[in-house]
């Protein structure tokens, strides 16, 4: 299992920087950020210093989508970046949220989600494509490899994912609905001809290290609200007894809206809806040994890579103790099964 970490693009830059760095330095091989331009800095140039000030770890947004930006523009950064540094990008892509909600605009469809994701991996692969009624390519290109991975959790979108994407976020640790989402991923895949052991796995969540379990729940109860969107839309597609584990969408019904300007952050008060257990299911929280636990657990059912949202007061702690514990654990874990 590989390991990455989620950063907001809150200023001082230097911060997200640092903690990147620290995450390459502890053999973490993953730095996301938010997407999301107005309540936060442009994530694109943070990488080009990222990738300058690191060795090791690839780079990219959880994540884009395809509404506030052109896609040959996407790619181009993508490709840019790969000249630059070598070839250290991913693509991390869903149908839109803060950064197109806070414009008053709307998720894209399931359509435009998909025709993006082929026109961004064929330019920033160096390859032609039909965009517009063009036929183009980026001529200086032709070295540079870019994945896209999607991000999804409604029956539709995972459809979508394992048809067409590279990698499958999920953006929650629960193991039953992670088991859920894989398996109708794989299915997907499967059905359209591909290897389903081809898309890569990676479940991202909030991950604290410490002992004060109170404490813990109230600094990363925002991610209940934050996921609480997206499982907010699918009911409104599907309805309340839809094909979508209630173990899922049941948590939102004393959900009262939500306010942008608290996206993804500690002491969020439009996620006190979220109870304890919502919590403790959808990240982890604890001691060494619980996060140990599950995330074998999680190894177990197929994920590739787990990786920490680190927005709470623990962040440095939080990354010494994956550093010098967790991730030498799961190392270890890996070489007793070869």
């Amino acid at each position: 299992m590989e390991f990455g970490v989620v950063l907001q693009t809150t200023p001082p830059s230097s911060r997200v920087v640092d903690l990147a760095r620290k995450a390459d330095m502890f053999g973490f091989t993953y730095v996301w950020t938010f997407d999301s331009h107005i309540l936060w800095q442009e994530p694109y140039v943070i990488y080009s210093q990222i990738l300058a000030e690191t060795r090791n770890v690839v780079v990219g947004p959880m994540v884009t989508n395809p509404a506030t930006r052109d896609w040959t523009v996407t790619a181009s950064t993508y490709a840019t970046l790969n000249e630059m540094y070598g070839n250290r990008t991913v693509c991390g892509i869903g149908r839109g949220d803060s950064a197109v909600r806070v414009t008053n605009g709307k998720p894209t469809t399931l359509a435009t989600l998909r025709e993006s994701i082929h026109v961004i991996r064929e330019l920033a692969n160096g390859r032609e494509v039909e965009y517009n009624g063009s036929t183009i390519r980026f001529p200086w290109a032709g070295r540079s490899r870019c994945e896209v991975w999607v991000a999804a959790y409604g029956p539709k979108a995972l459809a979508l994912t394992g048809e067409v994407g590279d990698g499958f976020i999920l953006q929650l640790a629960d193991p039953a609905i992670t088991e859920w989402t894989i398996g109708a991923v794989r299915k997907a895949a499967r059905d359209a001809g591909r290897d389903p052991d081809s898309v890569t796995i990676c479940v991202a969540a909030p991950a604290y290290v410490g002992d004060d379990l109170a404490h813990m729940r109230d600094q990363c109860r925002w991610f209940g609200g934050m996921v609480g969107n997206h499982v907010a839309d699918i009911v409104d597609r599907y309805g309340a007894d839809g094909p979508v584990p209630k173990a899922l969408t049941d948590y939102i019904k004393g959900r009262q809206g939500y306010d942008y300007n608290q996206h993804g952050r500690a002491g969020n008060t439009h996620a006190d809806f979220v109870p304890d257990e919502i919590v403790d299911r959808f990240c982890i929280l604890g001691g060494v040994e619980q996060h140990l636990a599950r995330l074998k657990e999680l190894k177990e059912m197929g994920v590739d890579q787990f990786a920490i949202y680190l927005q709470h007061d623990g962040k440095d702690r939080t990354l010494e103790a994956y550093g010098e514990s967790i991730l030498p654990a799961m190392l270890e874990l890996g070489k007793a099964k070869q």
